[in-house]
Order: structure tokens, then sequence, then C-alpha cells
């Protein structure tokens, strides 16, 4: 449950949300930049606090939960937040640190470990196995996008909060990523979240999901079924002033 207003500086974010995100919804964050897509993905998650209202996760604040609950919630940043230092399997498995102690932690900073995750991951992201060992500022951007969502399944979180997370692919691995997101292809035994709040510049791609959500100026105009979404409001979206 999602119910806050957000405000930085006089600067209103996001104002008068109230969302209801159940289990198993797959939902499109749609809006022009600036709308504040991105603001709710992080207040969402508990990095942002909210100016006014709460998020709750499983009943309780997301301000308030301990370190374990909160990996139940997978981020995909749009900024990626990989370490560049780190070679790529490293990068992945840190997804896995929430529910791992300070040993692993270690372990995995001093090499790569659990080496079968690492690949399961990273070929499910549409990644070879010969750029597991390789440094993340060695690779492109396009594979660098795709570590950060082999990172996130990495997680195994219980809802997946992905901002932008395909703006650096290609049309092709577009479609794919998507569906690996939305757990509409064959993972080889991953643990793919049931429940996906994505941001998105591709409202073509609305079909693929059960929920729209639309901001315009911090506020939801958008909030349907994908199905009841018309070609008409979606250009009314992106022309809206």
């Amino acid at each position: 449950m999602i119910n806050l207003d957000v405000v930085h500086s006089e600067n209103i974010r996001l104002k008068n949300i109230n969302i209801k995100i159940s289990e198993g919804e797959k939902i499109a964050l749609l809006g022009k930049s600036g709308a504040g897509k991105s603001t709710l993905i992080s207040a969402a998650n508990g990095t942002v606090n909210p100016s006014f209202g709460s998020v709750l996760w499983k009943g309780r604040n997301v301000l308030q939960i301990s370190p374990r609950m909160r990996s139940e919630l997978a981020t995909l940043w749009q900024d990626l937040r990989l370490i560049e230092e780190l070679n790529v399997c490293q990068n992945i498995n840190s997804g896995a640190l929430g529910s791992k102690n300070l040993l692993w932690a270690l372990r995995n900073l001093l090499g790569s470990i659990e080496i079968n995750e690492c690949i399961k991951c990273a070929e499910a992201a549409g990644l070879e196995k010969e750029i597991l060992n390789r440094n993340i500022f060695e690779i492109s951007g396009g594979q660098k996008q795709r570590v950060a969502i082999a990172k996130a399944i990495r997680q195994e979180g219980e809802i997946l909060l992905a901002d932008e997370p395909i703006s650096s692919l290609d049309p092709e691995l577009i479609a794919k990523m998507i569906d690996l997101l939305l757990g509409n292809s064959t993972n080889n035994g991953i643990k793919i979240p049931n429940t996906v709040l994505v941001s998105l510049h591709q409202p073509e791609l609305i079909y693929k999901f059960t929920r729209v959500i639309a901001l315009s100026k911090g506020k939801v105009i958008i909030d349907k079924p994908s199905y009841l979404v018309s070609q008409k409001e979606i250009e009314w979206l992106y022309d809206k002033r």
C-alpha cells in the first residue's frame, strides 16, 4: 500500500498518491521525464522518506522493516548501481547480500563465489559466461544494464521495483528482458518476483502487463487494467503539458 506525498525544497515530486499493489500484479509505470516515476519507486522501497503518509510492506512501514525483510523488495535502479572495480559475477552476487551474512559478503569482495548461481542469472539476462570475470568498467552499457537485471534476479525478492530497466537495450533484447522480469520466459529454476512495478518509456509494451499506472506532474492520472488503456490516452499522456 502506497499512500504519500513527497516534497523536496518546496518542489512537490508526488502528491496525493494512493496505490494498493496486490500480489501477482504486473504494473507498467508510465509518464514523461520528470513526472515522478523514479521518486515513486524510491519511496516504494524506502529510499525516499515521504513528507506525508507512508508506504506499507506486509502491513509495516517500509522505513522501519528489518534488512532481511527489506531484501524482499528487489530494486533495479536507473543508474544501475554497479561497482565498477568488481567483476560481473561479484556484482551479480551482490544482489543476494540482504539474505547473507558478513562472512559471505567478505568472500564475495575477495573473489567470485557461487559461480553456478551467477551463471544461471547471467544466462537468463542474455549474458555469456565468458564475461563473468571481467570488471564492470570493461563491458558495454547494454551489458551493464543486463548485469543489473541479473543482480536484481539474484536477490530473489518477492516484488521487483524497476526504474527504466531496458533503456540501453536494442529492441530484440528489450522484449526478452521484459519477458524475463515478468516471469514470462523459462528461467532454469531462477526465482522471479511474482509482483512487478516497472517504469517504462516504451508504452507500446503495456500489453505485456496487467495494470498501467501513469503519472503527470507527480499525480496519478491513469490507473486501470492495461487492456483498457487506449492509444488515445497514451498520446494524451505524452502530449500533456
